[in-house]
């Protein structure tokens, strides 16, 4: 599989997990027109590292990575996205994923991590509080499919 097949099967995890995590929060049109090459400019243009999750000869989840994308949090990491298929979830391997970039970050010397969720979605937000992170009190406003929604800001130490 090539570069381009893998940005495909990635984004396709983006998209089926966008779909099932965003119902009742994205517009319902917004995801039902959404292209499954949707992100593959992201995860071909540089800037993050991926990791990807199998299970077995599938690919079952992806996350990305990096230094924080934003300049009040230099010198931080990033988790900047964690995607699972949906008939993956409550399996244990969103843990997996997640502690795998963070040993990634820890790797690059970063001290600490942050992540953005979406507010509404009560289920990702539970998911990484679980995992130590906690609301650092940063807000963003945002748009998708022409809803206004906010999204929150979650830090973890990385120091043993």
């Amino acid at each position: 599989m090539g570069p381009g097949d893998d940005a495909l099967a990635v984004s396709r995890v983006y998209a089926a997990s966008w779909r099932a995590a965003y119902r009742r929060i994205v517009p319902q049109a917004f995801l039902d027109e959404m292209a499954e090459d949707r992100w593959c400019g992201f995860l071909t243009g540089g800037g993050a590292e991926s990791l990807l999750l199998l299970d077995g000869q599938r690919l079952a989840g992806t996350a990305a990575y990096g230094p924080a994308r934003q300049t009040e949090t230099a010198g931080c990491g990033e988790v900047i996205s964690l995607y699972l298929l949906p008939d993956c979830w409550g399996r244990g391997l969103g843990k997996v994923l997640l502690e795998a970039a963070l040993e990634r970050l820890r790797e690059m010397g970063c001290r600490e991590a942050s992540l953005w969720v979406l507010e509404e979605n009560r289920r990702a937000r539970a998911f990484y509080e679980r995992q130590g992170f906690s609301l650092s009190g940063a807000a963003l406003d945002c748009e998708i499919g022409g809803k206004e929604l906010r999204e929150v800001r979650y830090v973890r130490c990385l120091e043993a």
